[in-house]
């Protein structure tokens, strides 16, 4: 379903942006502009860089819905899917006669689970252009999405009769053939589709697992590897062909294809259960275990893992290690018959008779039971026939229920917040007067930036960190090559501060803390000549309170205890921390110091941002929301405070706001949003 997905993203792009180009001629040349760039920015893939031209085209003109369709086309290639439905949304709400609206909106609805809303919204599109055979196609994804097999088929052929050589339509047709168990009518979707398109590795990979499912195995090993001829990067045919290894008992040749998987997804769960069992079976125990610890930190309820692992355990002598594997399979599926047996048999081999005998009769209750109820032929961990250390192949009963059926997805994924915003020295003054520019304007901050005899700004960007110092804080003093500022006589408090940020800038920590502190002692002293004195202390304490926190973390980094949020693309979440030292860190006099700003100028967002990160850090989540949420309200334009307060909402298990807050963040320019989302917001609606 993944490449299925995949396909159909392509295709309807495609289609999109060929119907969608007699869009209105706007009398505005500007708007012109921003118009044609978003588009070519959309054709060429390009779809942060198109959002961005949008957005401005949005400002220009609100009313405009193929601005806002386009734009929702970027964010479901970047698989934004609730930011694009909210844009198709705006673009039907500006114009209830929109059929490519519409299209759209079901498409975002099929792919979000909700069928009917999606239903309602193709008849609605019909009923405008009946004769737009794209509908049909689009369609029938969804009814196969929603297992309305039989109305897929009826969609596909409308749509081939017009269309009778687009190979994806045979794929997708031949799909549903077979979930209706008419295995000669896909081979022969499958064949039809090869022979339009003999280079696309998709129809291979497809009749490929047709032939496997048939055990004709040295056809289906030929088709896989014809796959990965056509495209030697196909984690898929890789992973097929493995599995037709393994099943041909060319178990070197199975090794090698999962290890190419596991070189550009090495964080594949499912890849790494099967390497794992195939280690076991060539006897490299200490492999095995490697690899199914790593599938168990990926996944912790999976069942199968456990199972596995216990077994792996007892042919190692390792009893107390299999019974507390045993103990956890049992506790994620009590009806697990077969682990019941073989926790029975470590019980025994530990002395525990009692326990042992107990398992072994609660074991053979439940094969009965099974037996009792298996008239339908269900599936269940009951069946003690059924072998639990074959490898999984991708649409196998347990890969559904235990790796979610997906083959290229990395679960284990540490998401670094936006760092701090804090005075950095910069190569050059900023330009204030840019046309339709979002930058925040702040009358105090930009006052004190236009003082310093040097170029600063207010940010939180990396790049910055590697600027190369051209002159000398003496020379600057001094006024000599002074870069037109006007004014090099400091008071106290700004000369300390600005000699804080070269050491920041050169790595000298702690010199440049202890400027910060002289700055902030003497900030509103008589000594003082600017009246904005006791203002620009808010500063001074901004970044103490950000050199602070980052000599926390880099004490952290040497000691290699850097937190940060790891979640699972299901919501799980938690605090994940280097297994060699357990120590917490104390932020409360950074904190303090981004408190006492606030205090002083209450109505800066950056202030409160920092706020958001530290409380974070210092594991005060709810704190840190309300940080983020300030920074958003004195600038809705904050897409780092979207961003953070997202992931951190996401770590709280509210995954709808987080994923909301994450693509905010992406249209607001935020381009570590949309990889996030791509993760960790659209596991329910790939199926």
């Amino acid at each position: 379903m993944f490449i299925f997905a995949k396909i159909v993203k392509k295709f309807l792009l495609t289609i999109a942006i060929l119907l969608c180009s007699a869009a209105s001629v706007f009398a505005q040349y500007d708007k012109d502009v921003f118009n044609m760039r978003g588009r070519l920015a959309l054709q060429d893939g390009k779809y942060t860089q198109a959002i961005e031209h949008f957005n401005i085209l949005a400002r220009l003109d609100s009313t405009d819905y193929w601005c806002f369709f386009f734009r929702g086309i970027a964010k479901y290639n970047l698989g934004d899917i609730r930011g694009a439905q909210k844009d198709f949304n705006t673009s039907v709400r500006l114009n209830p006669v929109f059929t490519n609206g519409y299209h759209y909106r079901a498409i975002t609805e099929s792919r979000t689970g909700d069928y009917d809303k999606a239903f309602a919204d193709f008849d609605k599109a019909i009923s405008l252009r009946p004769g737009f055979n794209g509908l049909y196609y689009s369609r029938g994804v969804t009814n196969f999405l929603a297992r309305r097999f039989p109305e897929a088929v009826d969609d596909f052929n409308r749509y081939i009769r017009k269309e009778p050589k687009d190979p994806s339509a045979y794929l997708n047709r031949g799909a549903s053939f077979l979930f209706l168990g008419d295995t000669l009518k896909a081979m022969d979707d499958y064949n039809k589709a090869i022979k339009l398109d003999r280079f696309e590795p998709e129809c291979y990979i497809r009749r490929g697992r047709v032939y496997a499912a048939q055990e004709k195995f040295p056809a289906a090993l030929a088709d896989m590897s014809k796959a990965i001829e056509l495209d030697s990067t196909n984690t898929l045919a890789y992973f097929n062909r493995a599995l037709l290894y393994y099943e041909l008992h060319d178990y070197n040749s199975a090794m090698r294809d999962l290890n190419r998987v596991l070189k550009d997804e090495p964080g594949n769960a499912l890849t790494l259960y099967n390497r794992s069992l195939l280690y076991a079976q060539v006897g490299e125990l200490g492999s095995a275990l490697e690899d199914m610890d790593r599938v168990i930190n990926i996944n912790p309820r999976n069942v199968l893992a456990y199972y596995n692992r216990a077994a792996f355990f007892m042919e190692m002598g390792r009893w107390r290690d299999a019974l507390a594997d045993y103990n956890r399979a049992i506790e994620l599926y009590p009806d697990f018959a077969k682990a019941y047996l073989n926790r029975s048999y470590v019980e025994n081999m530990l002395g525990m008779t009692k326990e042992s005998k107990a398992d072994y009769k609660t074991a053979q209750r439940k094969v009965g039971e099974y037996r009792a109820k298996n008239a339908s032929g269900a599936a269940s961990f009951a069946d003690t026939t059924k072998k639990y250390d074959s490898l999984l192949a991708l649409d196998a009963d347990f890969a559904k229920k235990d790796f979610n059926d997906e083959l290229i997805q990395h679960r284990d994924i540490d998401i670094r917040l936006k760092p701090l915003y804090k005075f950095h020295l910069t190569s050059k003054r900023e330009d204030r007067n840019l046309a339709l520019s979002s930058r925040y304007e702040n009358p105090l901050i930009d006052h004190f930036i236009d003082i310093v005899p040097v170029p600063v700004v207010v940010s939180n960007s990396d790049s910055l960190s590697t600027l190369r110092l051209v002159r000398s804080l003496t020379s600057v003093l001094s006024g000599d090559g002074s870069d037109g500022a006007g004014r090099v006589n400091l008071s106290p408090s700004e000369t300390y501060f600005l000699m804080g940020i070269y050491d920041v800038q050169q790595k000298n920590y702690t010199s440049a803390l202890n400027y910060f502190d002289k700055a902030v002692s003497a900030a509103g002293s008589s000594d003082e000549k600017d009246r904005y004195s006791r203002y620009y202390k808010a500063f001074y304490l901004m970044n103490r309170g950000v050199l602070r926190a980052e000599m926390i973390e880099f004490i952290a980094s040497l000691e290699g205890n850097v937190q940060t949020l790891s979640m699972d693309d299901q919501g799980a979440t938690r605090a994940r921390v280097s297994d060699r030292v357990a120590r917490s860190y104390d932020y409360s006099e950074a904190i303090e110091d981004m408190q006492a700003a606030t205090e002083i100028v209450p109505d800066i967002p950056y202030l409160y941002f920092n706020l958001g990160n530290l409380y974070c850090l210092d594991g005060e989540m709810v704190n840190a929301i309300d940080g983020y949420s300030r920074a958003i309200t004195l600038y809705p334009l904050m897409g780092d405070a979207y961003f953070n307060r997202g992931l951190v909402l996401i770590y709280l298990k509210d995954k709808e706001k987080g994923c909301i807050d994450l693509s905010r963040a992406g249209e607001l320019g935020v381009k570590d949003a949309y990889s996030v989302i791509d993760k960790y917001c659209t596991s329910n609606e790939q199926n």
